[in-house]
């Protein structure tokens, strides 16, 4: 009796695993840029908070929140040591005088732009040493797996897409 998966049932666990690993090596280059930017300690959380301010201008601490998926004491706390980092500011919204909007500073918008450059040196160091048949075999498993993503949650309702690999 043969207890191994088919061929064709293995391959989507094998290319799970593949993709775990990557993401853990990732993860790790990503902390070595972190490294690189800045000695101000940033977390993995707060660094989420900068991400999404990005994406969303002036959102407000509730809808950030939603987005992150997080407890609004523990965004606000969060938001607090951003701001006394330099990297947020609240202000007041425009619509209503009880509720203020998050904005990243110029010294927010520095960080990360410090941070994307010294991720994409990094990462374009390893796709450089690729072949370029390699390098065009990636791109089609990244484009794949953001059609995949898309077509599993079109509308996810409050999380960011990602970027679109296509325009990379």
């Amino acid at each position: 009796m043969d207890t191994n998966p088919a061929p064709s049932q293995r391959e989507p666990q094998e290319t799970t695993q593949a993709a775990r690993e990557l993401i853990e090596l990732l993860e790790v280059l990503w902390e070595r840029g972190r490294d690189m930017v800045s000695s101000t300690p940033v977390s993995a959380s707060q660094l989420r908070v900068l991400y999404s301010l990005d994406r969303e201008e002036g959102i407000n601490l509730r809808a950030l929140g939603e987005l992150l998926g997080s407890a609004p004491p523990s965004v606000s706390r969060m938001c607090d040591r951003l701001e006394a980092l330099g990297f947020v500011q609240r202000l007041p919204s425009p619509v209503s005088r009880r509720q203020l909007e998050l904005h990243l500073t110029g010294r927010g918008k520095a960080y990360l732009r410090d941070l994307r450059v010294q991720r994409e040196e990094s990462l374009l160091a390893v796709i450089a040493a690729m072949s370029p048949a390699t390098r065009k075999a990636l791109l089609r498993g990244l484009t794949g797996f953001q059609d995949a993503l898309d077509k599993q949650s079109p509308s996810s309702g409050g999380s960011a897409p990602l970027k679109d690999v296509r325009s990379a």
